[in-house]
């Protein structure tokens, strides 16, 4: 023991003098740091700033160069500079809305919001000049831009390209007869959408296929952490991998299943991942249990049926020959890994599958009447959509009835800033606002140099060749990025249309300012809900069905015939949710406290939910495989605390540790899922907020 003594003294610089040397460096340093800490901004307010680690989609630059640099030259050339920057603005439009990957999902994207843009900007020209009319007239847009916006993917575009191409028509002079301007923005949209669907007869199925090969890479990955502490971080990028797949294949899925084959086999290969993905939990606690890895065989079989399912086969031809090398399976867990795979692959080496036992595993969609009719009802009758839509009306009709009281020049670009940060859906208002402001001030830093020296004419089509490619390759990285890649391109258009030149600049970013700022007094700060996260609520109805699917994983059917496929929607509709959550989390990060601070002390809460759903799976696997079942009241048990958690999240803005009592077999199946249980109900408020 005399041995650290020594160490230790002499590592204080050998005495009292050295000690108090020592000391006091340390405070300096001490004070350095805390000053740093106070002078650097918080995280919460940067995190949009800092690029994300995304490749650059070549194929996107190289559209984006070709489709709004292509009608400029058509202008030029017909001598009609305005009606080519029109076609481009329309294309700019159907750059940003081209963000799917399936081709038949960016028909959609790029042509059913072009068809609402047409109608904005249409609605726009007849209120041109009209003052309060056109005040009038936008806010309504809004209002129904908003409402429109909870629907789905493609309705939200829609709804953005309404409102912004009417702000457009009513703040610019549009050419006459009314018609010309929808006419010449959907040419544009059509620009796009031809470039975007040359490679479909190529490549019709390829983005599917690719989809579903990476989500047998994503579960190999899966498999070779269980056991480890990336586990839950893989079992997340395999529920992400799972979602997108799917939304890729049934995108195409409606009266399909008879008279396209391609889509079968690969409705029938992401299938059989659902086994393989319910067996990864039993796995993973296993090999914890028995501090052993699964054995490589198995991720390298699944990384070989990766490679099948990517190949792509003509129909009626089998794959080669294959059959998995597995090791020995005994225990439960094992035996499951083992069925499961060696089930996926006989289907994915199987000739074709048979398409009347194919199904989505999430029920097949209504008819189209009943999904408008539904749609349609849950929009007016839904609070939340008549919050959105009066949020946007509100800062729409305020930005307007400015530059209508006060003269701005070009007055439009308030609006506009406006319709971008407040989006109901495109996350935290307040930081698009601050990141929109940034942005804008760097696309101003690169708009100025080109109005200024850059003479209107030919030299414009080189330069928006470069400026266009630019918009693609930023949008993957952040907000910010893309709002400063986009606005040089609409300066330059601008400037075609009112040729104001190096003018237009200043009052673009006293304009931005504005609309920030109005978005941030009357779109966040009047409204209380936004100093809240939503993260406590959707946890609730996660934990909720949660406890409904502990229930339906053990309960015995009515009929006497368990139906599996209830139970893998209960599960698929599980994960969607805590996709959800994670979302609303990340949002909720951006927001500046307490919103930000209260929302992270949820994220443990979220991981043992994860934890509660892969403990009943896996308990559920094992029973399947032989393991003895649970008693009925150890899952009512679990069951009511699970309610009770869900209850207390909807009552309770904070965590509130409670000390759930459940008993039980300590060997059962149900054991681990007790612990995750207890665990999730320990969890407590954060020591500053007790």
């Amino acid at each position: 023991m005399a041995k650290p003594a020594q160490s230790e003294q002499s590592a204080g610089s050998a005495g009292p003098a050295g000690s108090t040397k020592g000391a006091r460096s340390g405070r300096r340093s001490g004070r350095r740091q805390g000053r740093s800490a106070r002078l650097s901004p918080p995280s919460w307010l940067t995190a949009g700033l800092r690029p994300q680690p995304t490749p650059v989609p070549w194929p996107a630059v190289g559209r984006a160069s070709i489709a709004l640099a292509a009608p400029l030259a058509a202008g030029l050339a017909a001598g009609q500079p305005a009606y080519g920057a029109l076609v481009s603005m329309g294309a700019l439009s159907g750059v940003i809305g081209d963000t799917a990957d399936a081709y038949r999902m960016r028909f959609f994207n790029i042509a059913v919001p072009q068809l609402f843009g047409a109608v904005g900007v249409t609605l726009g020209t007849l209120v041109y000049g009209e003052g309060w009319v056109a005040v009038a007239a936008l806010t309504l847009v809004a209002l129904v831009s908003g409402m429109i916006s909870s629907i789905g993917a493609v309705a939200s575009v829609s709804g953005l390209l309404l409102l912004l191409n009417a702000v457009v028509g009513a703040g610019l002079p549009m050419p006459q007869p009314w018609w010309k301007a929808p006419l010449l923005l959907g040419l544009g949209g059509v620009v796009v959408l031809v470039l975007t669907l040359l490679g479909w007869p190529l490549r019709g199925g390829a983005p599917e296929r690719t989809a579903v090969a990476g989500t047998y890479r994503a579960l190999a990955e899966l498999f070779e952490a269980a056991g480890t502490d990336a586990y839950d971080e893989k079992r997340q990028a395999v529920t992400a991998s799972l979602n997108q797949s799917y939304d890729l294949v049934l995108a195409r899925r409606a009266r399909q299943h008879g008279r396209a084959p391609t889509l079968v086999r690969l409705l029938a290969e992401l299938n059989v991942l659902i086994p393989l993905l319910e067996a990864a939990p039993a796995a993973h606690l296993a090999a914890r249990r028995f501090h052993r890895p699964l054995p490589p065989e198995i991720p390298a079989a699944v990384h070989q049926l990766a490679d099948t399912v990517e190949r792509e086969r003509k129909p009626g031809r089998a794959g080669p020959p294959y059959e998995p090398r597995l090791p020995e399976a005994r225990r439960p867990s094992e035996k499951a890994v083992d069925a499961a795979l060696r089930h996926a692959a006989s289907v994915v080496h199987r000739t074709e599958p048979d398409p009347h036992n194919v199904d989505d595993r999430l029920g097949r969609p209504a008819a189209l009447r009943v999904r408008i009719r539904r749609t349609a009802r849950n929009v007016l009758l839904s609070g939340a959509s008549w919050r959105y839509g009066l949020r946007l009306a509100l800062c729409i009709g305020l930005a307007q009835a400015l530059v209508s009281l006060i003269p701005v020049p070009r007055s439009y670009w308030v609006a506009l800033t406006v319709t971008f940060v407040l989006k109901p859906d495109f996350g935290s208002v307040f930081s698009r606002a601050v990141l929109r402001a940034a942005g804008t001030a760097a696309g101003l830093v690169v708009a100025a140099p080109l109005l200024a020296a850059v003479p209107r004419g030919w030299w414009d089509v080189p330069v928006m060749v470069a400026l266009a490619a630019l918009i693609p390759a930023f949008s993957a990285k952040g907000y910010a990025f893309q709002t400063a890649a986009i606005t040089p391109v609409i300066l330059l258009l601008s400037d075609l249309l009112n040729h104001q030149g190096f003018d237009l600049v200043l009052p673009r970013l006293y304009d931005s300012l504005i609309g920030c700022g109005i978005a941030l007094v009357a779109g966040y700060l009047l409204w209380p809900e936004s100093w809240h996260t939503r993260v406590a609520d959707r946890l609730a109805d996660a934990v909720e069905d949660t406890a409904a699917y502990v229930r339906l994983a053990f309960a015995a059917p009515p009929s006497g015939e368990e139906d599996p496929s209830a139970r893998h929607r209960a599960r698929r509709k599980l994960y969607r949710d805590m996709s959800s959550v994670r979302s609303e989390f990340q949002r909720a990060l951006t927001e500046p406290p307490p919103a930000g601070d209260l929302a992270a002390a949820w994220w443990p809460l979220a991981i043992a939910v994860e934890r509660i759903v892969d403990a009943t799976t896996a308990a559920r696997i094992r029973v399947d495989h032989g393991a003895a079942p649970p008693e009925p009241a150890e899952v009512a048990a679990v069951e009511t605390q699970l309610r009770e958690l869900a209850d207390g999240l909807r009552s309770s803005d904070v965590l509130v540790e409670v000390r759930a009592d459940l008993g039980g077999d300590e060997d059962g199946v149900l054991a681990p899922l007790r612990q995750e249980v207890r665990a999730a109900r320990a969890i407590a408020t954060p020591e500053g907020e007790r």
